[in-house]
């Protein structure tokens, strides 16, 4: 496949697109996996090739299938929802790669704390009207100001894997 994206405006289509995290805990020995499904985003294509966008995570939808551990996900002690509801990735630069790559340079928002963020996805899907990016990346939760573990029992860099489905905007 040919990375070839029409220029114009793409919605996400949040039906077909999936955000999930993963983090070993308990001293390493098991891995906490969870789905954030509100998932919103648009994005730009210009003439050149390059992009723009944005995509934002309601954090209020983490969901790691036990209630009482996405309670505490949320509470100030970790991602704070009250005062910081959303994560959003902000498209800086993309690059198109080797084989059906696209390197992307953003920048991370979460708890309102911003850093750089490089990711490089790949398109597993491009037509006329659609577009579909496949993504794994690593983040360090204390860099944004999660810092909490009790007696150690979390350690390591979380793991974002995502399939993201845009669909061109309609006019």
């Amino acid at each position: 496949m040919t990375v070839a994206v029409e220029t114009g405006l793409w919605q996400l289509d949040p039906a077909r697109s999936t955000v999930a995290i993963k983090h070993k805990t308990m001293w390493g020995m098991v891995t906490v996996k969870g789905t954030i499904p509100g998932v919103t985003g648009e994005g730009e294509v210009q003439p050149d090739g390059t992009a723009s966008g944005t995509i934002t995570l309601d954090v209020a939808s983490l969901d790691t299938k036990n209630a009482k551990r996405d309670t505490h996900l949320r509470s100030a002690d970790l991602f704070d929802a009250d005062r910081h509801p959303t994560i959003t990735f902000a498209v800086r630069a993309t690059a198109v790669g080797q084989d059906d790559t696209v390197e992307i340079d953003g920048q991370l928002t979460v708890r309102g704390i911003s850093r750089p963020q490089s990711v490089t996805a790949r398109v597993t899907e491009s037509g006329a009207d659609a577009v579909t990016l496949t993504a794994d990346f690593t983040v360090d939760r204390e860099q944004f100001g999660m810092g909490w573990n009790q007696m150690g029992m979390i350690r390591g860099l979380t793991t974002v894997t995502s399939t993201l489905a845009f669909t061109r905007a309609k006019a």
